[in-house]
């Protein structure tokens, strides 16, 4: 999610764009999941392309060639100039760590966060105020949003916070879930926001059924049961720019 607050951040200040190319080598393929690391390279890619599989396969090599693109030094003052002061990127996935380390990096791994941050940035993208400084939203900044908001909606891994929504969730209208899960070795008006990690499981099976994709399910469950028993309603959030009812003209009925 730090990636994709930053990659909204260089896209509005002009320092990169969705539909630039980015040319996949053999030296950046990595194993793990996603299938960029399966193909054979050259491959050319839209940098939107490479946020998208990034996102919707959780794609190792692409999350690779992302931090590559943006800098992770980049990422790093976004996320200290956006307040997460427990959000650290360490380092590429599969990639060893270079330059000094703080102590706990063996410990993390590729990274650290916390809960409470994730859901902050999930909150900046679904109220689209994406500015650092709380400044008001730039004109194209909606469809920054939208753009990311649908990768997260598209997000193919549903076993943990969507696993058992999926009955109160609809395809007619796409999704209304956006999520991005991902694991290492409100008002009932509203939006919800959910963000949850599990720590220290006992079942470390890389399955879809082991206990911290069932917890998180059972959460989501929870809190939507509570908060919005009538269902999922796709379309009553503007999910291809949530700017769009603000800057609609507002008649005197309204």
């Amino acid at each position: 999610m730090g990636i994709l607050l930053d990659a909204a951040e260089q896209i509005r200040a002009g320092h990169a764009t969705l539909d630039e190319r980015i040319v996949l080598i053999k030296a950046n393929q990595v194993e793990g999941s996603g299938v960029l690391g399966e193909l054979t390279p050259p491959i050319a890619l839209t940098f939107g392309d490479t946020l998208r599989l990034m996102v919707i396969l959780s794609d190792n090599t692409a999350t690779n060639m992302a931090i590559d693109r943006l800098g992770l030094s980049h990422i790093s003052e976004t996320l200290r100039a956006a307040g997460l002061r427990q959000t650290v990127l360490y380092k590429k996935v599969y990639v060893p760590a270079s330059g000094p380390m703080p102590p706990d990096q063996p410990k993390f791994g590729l990274g650290k966060t916390t809960a409470r941050e994730m859901a902050s940035i999930m909150e900046r993208l679904a109220t689209c105020h994406l500015a650092l400084d709380n400044a008001a939203p730039l004109p194209a900044d909606g469809k920054i949003c939208g753009t990311i908001l649908g990768m997260l909606r598209n997000q193919q891994d549903r076993d943990s916070l969507p696993r058992y929504l999926e009955t109160l969730d609809t395809s007619e209208n796409g999704s209304a879930i956006g999520n991005k899960t991902g694991a290492l070795n409100s008002s009932k008006a509203g939006p919800i926001v959910i963000a949850a990690f599990t720590w220290q499981n006992a079942d470390q099976r890389w399955t879809g059924d082991n206990e911290a994709e069932q917890t998180l399910g059972k959460l989501a469950k929870a809190v939507i049961d509570r908060w919005s028993p009538q269902g999922l309603d796709a379309a009553a959030f503007p999910w291809e720019d949530p700017l769009a009812d603000a800057a609609a003209p507002k008649t005197a009925s309204q």
